[in-house]
């Protein structure tokens, strides 16, 4: 892959990230010991404490402390959990049955399958010769097919549009992504990415069911649910984090799009009038969030979403805006990290028709004003935020034995502090272990006495520690300890007994 660089000008690619995940156990391919399936993916030892410390973060921020609205009082957001499998039903009136549609290409050569609405089709001005990449910079391999098949690999020399917006007499001219010659291409057809279950055990039409492609149609399933136990009014918010299944076509970019993720998402329902008001105080709240987790505005965009991209629910309203990142394989350009929808009362109509229930909201202090709330949905992705931050962290530094460090914010770090007995005799283990114990239960701490120190810095350096707590001969003399920095390697000594207290200060600062 092309190399990139970090917010430092330094160069990494997403190979490098890629190899280091499974190196030292963030993300590993699902099944892969049986080669793998694509589009799953297993989070390792310390994969899961980074997913669990964004994941936990996002709940804090939105559920159990939510943000102070416009007029300084603290937001009501609700929690939820709700189930993977809900009644068919519900997803008829989503317009997820009927309308959750991608267009699928497939290659009669390659038997590979591909998303025309991401096929790329290169038109060479002067001979006319078309060739289709999936979106995306082009990489060094992608530009010599381009040179040899197409006559150029300068990218001034080439007309581009997506194969959707083509006329179907252009097909047989496209030169597929993995093939050499013309025509292997199918026209597009539509393709329903929800994945189909059974439920009971008859196993027939009957009993179809769906696992869920999104969280968000438990929370409006259950708005009436929160709204009478939970003594709320709009404007509140319901929230929810969860697994989500779409049978993507094209599965790519690691964890970026896959076919089982976990999304943070948030309904937020208010009076029609004040849609536009909210939708401009989520804007800049999530914007805001996800600079506090560590993002920075060098590599964030909020952009606002052309008409011909709203989704149905989205076009009568203030429609869309995305929290959109500079990834590995976007730079220079961005892609998707956030949405921010204003998806008006679309949801709740669906299924106050489809359902009989009504879902309308009546003002017990003035019942003359009835009305179906309108929604405001900040919706992330976390597996997405979870590659975000790690793109983020990413930091090459020659310097270092490893090349490289991860800059973890330490609220999100896997690890929070090593503690390193200098070498493993002359009691310094001992040491060691007790003070392993001491901080084992107030943070997330590892004790490490194997390799020499320097391997053990490095390793890390590449797990993004913040902190290292040596113990050398000088503790044994004056009850001192050496603390190594992550982002700058500097050392001081603390006192022993000082080390909860301060690594406390330090994590929380």
């Amino acid at each position: 892959m092309k190399a990139v660089e970090n917010m430092d000008n330094q160069e990494f690619s997403m190979d490098d990230l890629v190899a280091l995940c499974k190196r030292r156990g963030f993300i590993f391919q699902a099944s892969d010991i049986y080669g793998g399936i694509n589009g799953f993916w297993d989070y390792g030892p310390l994969g899961v404490e980074l997913k669990n410390n964004l994941r936990d973060a996002w709940w804090r921020d939105m559920v159990l402390c939510p943000p102070i609205g416009p007029d300084g009082q603290p937001l009501d957001i609700k929690g939820l959990d709700t189930s993977i499998i809900q009644n068919p039903k519900a997803w008829v009136a989503s317009g997820h049955v009927g309308g959750f549609n991608d267009p699928m290409v497939d290659c009669k050569e390659s038997k590979l399958r591909y998303r025309a609405d991401h096929l790329v089709i290169y038109k060479n001005k002067e001979n006319g010769k078309m060739l289709a990449f999936l979106e995306g910079e082009l990489d060094n391999s992608q530009l010599k097919k381009l040179k040899k098949l197409g006559g150029s690999d300068n990218l001034s020399d080439y007309d581009t549009a997506l194969m959707t917006d083509l006329d179907a007499s252009e097909y047989p001219n496209i030169v597929g992504p993995d093939v050499k010659d013309a025509g292997s291409l199918t026209e597009p057809r539509a393709f329903n990415m929800m994945f189909k279950t059974y439920v009971g055990a008859t196993a027939t039409e009957d009993d179809a069911a769906y696992l869920r492609p999104e969280t968000a149609q438990g929370i409006f399933l259950n708005y009436r649910n929160v709204l009478s136990s939970s003594r709320v009014k709009p404007p509140f918010g319901i929230a929810q984090i969860g697994k989500a299944f779409r049978n993507e076509v094209t599965p790519r970019n690691f964890i970026f799009r896959s076919r089982e993720f976990e999304q943070m998402e948030m309904e937020w329902f208010c009076h029609p009038d004040e849609a536009k008001m909210w939708m401009d105080f989520w804007m800049t709240e999530r914007h805001n969030w996800w600079k506090s987790m560590g993002l920075s505005d060098a590599n964030m965009i909020l952009r606002p979403h052309d008409k011909d991209e709203l989704s149905h629910y989205a076009k009568e309203g203030y429609g869309t805006s995305d929290i959109e990142f500079k990834w590995p394989f976007t730079r220079p350009g961005y892609g998707e990290l956030e949405g921010i929808a204003h998806r008006c009362a679309f949801d709740l109509t669906q299924h106050q028709e489809h359902s009989g229930t009504k879902m309308e909201y009546v003002d017990p202090q003035a019942p003359d004003d009835r009305f179906i709330p309108h929604v405001i949905e900040p919706a992330a992705g976390l597996t997405r935020g979870v590659l975000a931050v790690l793109s983020e962290a990413y930091t090459v530094d020659e310097s270092r034995p490893s090349k490289m460090f991860m800059k973890f914010k330490p609220e999100l770090a896997p690890v929070k502090a090593a503690i390193l007995p200098l070498v493993a005799k002359d009691g310094m283990p001992e040491v060691a272990q007790k003070l392993y114990m001491s901080l084992r239960k107030k943070m997330v701490t590892e004790i490490d006495v194997k390799q020499n120190i320097g391997k053990r810095y490095a390793r890390h350096d590449e797990i993004g520690t913040p902190f290292c707590l040596t113990i050398d001969t000088q503790t044994l003399e004056d009850q001192t300890i050496t603390v190594r920095h992550r982002d700058t390697m500097e050392q001081e000594r603390i006192s022993l007994d000082n080390a909860e207290k301060y690594l406390t200060e330090k994590l929380n600062a």
